[in-house]
């Protein structure tokens, strides 16, 4: 069985509400269109697909037009309401422009060896550059002397505030901190360990290092 229903001009969270009792009503291997004319409406519907376990393909069919296709997994209507909640939770009315599983490294508080004080404009250049990707990291992990980075008075503040605001988080070596007499200047995201650090970085698909 297929079912096309068409959220064109429906404010969010409405499409995926929408598609959600759509979903209900249809059986495994059954298909569910959902028609949306923006690109956040899409990004909620495949994040609620997935949740799902459906299979899920997006296409562009015109400037104001998307479709966003599922293939009903098995009990799609017996799980629906054991996870209503943590459903609403992942529906966003504003674009996540982070890149999933992408992780940032700062590692140093200068870029490259040499001249510590060209390393020093690298580095503020490099996290400034961040800030102007289509797609962010989802993760900035600092450590070592990329510690000073996140602390009052580094020039780097203001854009690790900007890319913290974009939903990305920023976390910092405890230890570091402590070893560098920082642990008092901490100025955005928070402070982290080893083994989260080790974790994350295990998890990740993409690890930029500067």
């Amino acid at each position: 069985m297929e079912k096309k229903i068409d959220c064109r001009g429906m404010a969010c969270p409405l499409p995926v509400v929408n598609a959600k009792k759509a979903a209900e009503e249809l059986g495994a291997g059954d298909v569910l269109t959902v028609l949306v004319d923006n690109e956040i409406a899409v990004q909620n519907l495949t994040r609620f697909g997935e949740h799902k376990g459906f299979a899920v393909f997006a296409e562009r069919n015109s400037d104001a037009e998307f479709a966003v296709t599922m293939k009903i997994a098995e009990a799609a209507a017996e799980i629906a309401a054991a996870e209503e909640a943590e459903t609403e939770e992942e529906i966003s009315c504003e674009p996540d422009h982070r890149k999933k599983g992408m992780l940032v490294v700062l590692s140093a508080n200068v870029m490259g060896g040499g001249d510590e004080k060209l390393g020093t404009s690298l580095m503020k250049a490099f996290v400034f550059a961040l800030t102007r990707q289509d797609y962010l990291p989802e993760t900035i992990l600092c450590y070592n002397t990329g510690a000073y980075l996140t602390c009052e008075g580094a020039d780097t503040l203001e854009d690790l505030k900007l890319l913290e605001s974009e939903g990305v988080t920023i976390l910092t070596c405890g230890t570091c901190l402590d070893f560098y007499g920082l642990k008092e200047k901490l100025a955005v995201g928070g402070v982290t360990n080893m083994y989260d650090i080790v974790e994350r970085m295990e998890g990740a698909r993409t690890v930029v290092r500067p």
